[in-house]
This record gives structure tokens, C-alpha cells and sequence, in this order.
């Protein structure tokens, strides 16, 4: 991947966003940028109300209305999925719009978490018009599914 929004998957250039504030290798919480370097793909969550489980080379999981992720730097649940209602700061998964719809978990800041750099870095669908992320990386949906079907397991984010 490349900060201009490009994502070379088996040699194709694809669209994708980012995050608003760019590619940063020195992401930090709350910095609007996705991080550089090698993400694994740790996992899928999916919105199996919305499609079919989706074929991909990692383990997948259904969301249920009461899933989170905590992004609290103060709580001790930093940077992991939580069960709402949750008591520190964290974003709801299960979302009105369909961006979290497929939610590919990238392995930033979880071995082991460190406070203050980064959470809830997903792989996850973009907005129609392709607009900034968080600092996570978007991709259309029908693109998002073929990259995982093909065996997508890890993302090389180049600042």
C-alpha cells in the first residue's frame, strides 16, 4: 500500500483510503494516521445479518449489536474488542452505515499493546467517495471481499 491510496494486490494497483492525516511511522492515538509498516491480518468480523461469511485465509467472526473496541488509553482493556455497554471510550462495530459491515483486524499495537500508539486498526469497507479513515485502510466493498477470498493475510503499508 502507498500513501497516495494505492493498494497493489497480485501485481493490480487498487483504490483504497487511509487516514486523514496519511501514512505515519510513528502512529500515535487520536493522530488520524495509519500506521507504516507490515499489519497481519489477525481476524474478520463480519455483519452476518448484511452477507454471507466472507471466504478469507484467516478466522472469521459474526458481530453482534454489542461489540465495541476500546480505544481508552487509560483502561486496562486498551486496544481490544470489548462487550457493550462498556465503561471507558470505545467505537461501536455495529454501525448504521455499512463501512464495518466486513472488518478485517490488522495486528497493530497488539503484541503487546502499548498505550497511546494506536487502536482499532481495521482493514475495513470505504465510504462511496473513498474519504479519509480514522488511520484505518478502506477499501470498496466488492474489492475488500476479493482480497480477502484471494487469501489476503497481511498488508505492507509504505509511508
Amino acid at each position: 500500500m502507498f500513501p497516495d491510496g494505492r493498494f497493489v494486490f497480485n501485481g493490480e494497483p487498487l483504490r483504497c483510503a487511509f487516514g486523514r492525516a496519511g501514512v505515519n511511522a510513528h502512529k500515535q492515538e487520536g493522530d488520524h494516521a495509519t500506521p507504516a509498516g507490515l499489519l497481519t491480518l489477525r481476524r474478520v468480523l463480519y455483519r452476518a445479518d448484511r452477507l454471507p461469511i466472507p471466504a478469507a485465509a484467516v478466522p472469521r467472526e459474526p458481530l453482534s449489536p454489542q461489540d465495541g473496541w476500546c480505544d481508552d488509553v487509560d483502561h486496562p482493556n486498551y486496544n481490544t474488542r470489548v462487550t457493550l455497554p462498556f465503561d471507558g471510550r470505545h467505537e461501536v462495530l455495529w454501525r448504521d452505515d455499512e463501512i464495518y459491515d466486513v472488518i478485517g483486524v490488522l495486528g497493530w499495537n497488539d503484541a503487546p499493546v502499548v498505550r497511546g500508539a494506536g487502536s482499532a486498526i481495521f482493514l475495513h469497507v470505504a465510504r462511496r467517495d473513498l474519504s479519509p479513515t480514522e488511520g484505518c485502510i478502506a477499501l470498496p466493498k466488492a474489492t475488500l471481499l476479493l482480497v480477502l477470498r484471494a487469501g489476503l493475510t497481511s498488508i505492507n503499508v509504505i509511508p
